[in-house]
């Protein structure tokens, strides 16, 4: 399950969980695109539920979309992702650190508030 939904005007809440195969991945960027039209210095929260490694397919259609991705982030200037795997918390904020003018931080789900309020720049 993936799912974009607008939160004001520079800000959506990202929903992820599960396994995502190649049409999966291909509606979820079509959807981030269109629903992120717009925004600058946007800020974006990410909830990730039951991660699944995407199969094959799926990361075929994500690196042949690199391009546009890379200026669907520019569009963001923070990013707090929820999860309850310290991993994907930790990987998270490593992606932030290589992507330049994006903060990545993360969060477990309990933290919510606090998430909120980092995005908010509070």
């Amino acid at each position: 399950m993936f799912s974009v939904t607008p939160n004001g005007p520079n800000r959506v809440d990202i929903e992820f969980s599960g396994k995502l195969d190649s049409n999966d991945m291909k509606a979820a960027l079509d959807e981030l695109v269109t629903k992120t039209e717009g925004i600058e210095n946007g800020r974006m929260l990410y909830r990730v539920g039951d991660f699944k490694l995407p199969t094959l397919g799926a990361i075929a259609i994500e690196f042949s979309r690199l391009p546009s991705m890379f200026g669907l982030i520019k569009k963001f200037d923070r990013c707090a992702v929820l999860a309850d795997q310290d991993w994907i918390k930790k990987i998270s904020e490593i992606e932030g650190a290589l992507i330049p003018g994006l903060e990545i931080k993360g969060f477990s789900p309990d933290e919510e508030e606090a998430a909120e309020a980092w995005l908010a720049g509070e």
